[in-house]
């Protein structure tokens, strides 16, 4: 069984849902975006620090923030090329 491991998140996310306007929520598709994609996305994108940076904000290594992030780019793009919601879960 995978080990549970803690990342640190700093990022105050207040919304856990976008979708698609004039479209119900029930009709589309759902990607699930966890609380440590997010902020791989809130660091990278919004931040605008190197990997290395984000990787020590998040205290996991290089190459784990790059998966993380890589993962959260293609969910984002998925949604947004296919009209899909974003539901954002976590702690």
């Amino acid at each position: 069984m995978p080990r549970r491991v803690r990342r640190r998140i700093r990022g105050n996310f207040n919304h856990r849902c976008f979708k698609p306007c004039k479209v119900p929520g029930n009709l589309l598709e759902t990607i699930i975006l966890s609380h440590e994609e997010l902020e791989a996305i809130r660091l990278a994108d919004e931040e605008k620090l190197y990997q290395e940076e984000c990787a020590n904000e998040m205290e996991v290594s290089r190459a784990t923030f790059g998966r993380i992030l890589n993962s959260a780019r293609a969910k984002i793009a998925d949604a947004l090329l296919n009209g899909k919601k974003i539901i954002i879960e976590g702690e």
